[in-house]
């Protein structure tokens, strides 16, 4: 029985035109796109965007189309190009996001200052955002994880190229849950650090970030428990639909935090005011967290890799 079911009976006799892996991957590219279009509205703050900054921004739809083709081309049953394609493209989003990281790391010292002034509190929080670009990563490492075939469903064991196995300490559902903890642990920091600038005024930042360390919580102990009860599920569940409410709440404040009088909508104060599309982070994992409780595939299907597999 999935976890779904275990915390939602009614959706144990649910049935889905696409599987758990299959909607990761749909879910990967898309949120591609989505990083490629944050990445750019961050940007363009400056005024002006510099020649690397250029690369998240037309990465992002760039591996989205790919990945798409890749899903196009395994429904042919074209495997092994569609495996190809889809891992140069995630490997591609790997080096993109750690490149951010150390592009945004070295913006945010101060490397000629004195000694004990080069690494700053103050520098991390007004500077740009170190963890950022750990989307990319995080998202390529997501789509690498539904894109293995585990044979049997829930053991653990991942079929490789050429017949080969590779035995993982736990199973990828529980591999899945550990992904959406960090997630959801680099969106909670991620907002601290954003927030602390206004020092933590409304106290819907106060609830967010409760639910978000909750959710974070509660994902490690589903990931980390092997048999979990139905209480652990329905808590984890609980924790994941305030996570969706709570991000839409944020994008809605952020947007009205940024109109003008009576309603009044200016470009500007969208680009240079409250970010209204960071809040969606949460969201997004808070989805995420959920359709990773679906079952996982059976085996019937045949294929090098149950992710690009037909139902």
């Amino acid at each position: 029985m999935s976890h779904l079911a275990l915390a939602f009976p009614r959706a144990a006799g649910m049935h889905f035109p696409l599987s758990r892996d299959q909607i990761v991957l749909l879910l990967t590219a898309l949120t591609q796109a989505f990083l490629g279009l944050d990445t750019y509205l961050a940007h363009v703050l400056d005024g002006t965007i510099r020649g690397g900054e250029w690369v998240p921004i037309l990465f992002g739809p760039a591996a989205c189309v790919a990945l798409l083709l890749a899903g196009a081309l395994a429904g042919l049953r074209w495997w092994s190009v569609a495996m190809g394609l889809a891992f140069a493209v995630l490997l591609a989003s790997v080096a993109v996001g750690v490149a951010g990281v150390w592009l945004h790391g070295l913006r945010a010292l101060l490397p000629d200052a004195p000694a004990g002034s080069r690494v700053t509190l103050y520098l991390f929080v007004w500077g740009p955002p170190v963890l950022g670009p750990l989307a990319f990563v995080g998202v390529a490492i997501m789509g690498m994880s539904a894109a293995w075939h585990e044979s049997p469903a829930d053991s653990g064991r991942l079929s490789l190229p050429g017949g080969r196995v590779l035995p993982m300490p736990f199973s990828k559902t529980r591999a899945y849950y550990f992904l959406v903890a960090f997630g959801i642990l680099a969106a909670l920091i991620s907002s601290v650090l954003d927030h602390a600038r206004s020092g933590f005024e409304d106290a819907v930042l106060w609830l967010a970030t409760g639910v978000a360390v909750f959710a974070t919580a509660a994902a490690v102990t589903l990931g980390a428990v092997e048999r979990p009860t139905t209480l652990d599920v329905r808590g984890y569940l609980g924790a994941m639909v305030a996570l969706v409410l709570i991000g839409l709440i944020g994008a809605w404040q952020h947007v009205q935090a940024n109109l003008v009088g009576d309603s009044t909508f200016v470009v500007e104060r969208f680009l240079r005011g409250a970010p209204f599309l960071a809040p969606l982070l949460f969201s997004y994992m808070g989805t995420l967290g959920i359709i990773i409780m679906m079952a996982p595939a059976s085996d019937k299907a045949k294929g090098p890799s149950q992710g690009w597999r037909k139902r």
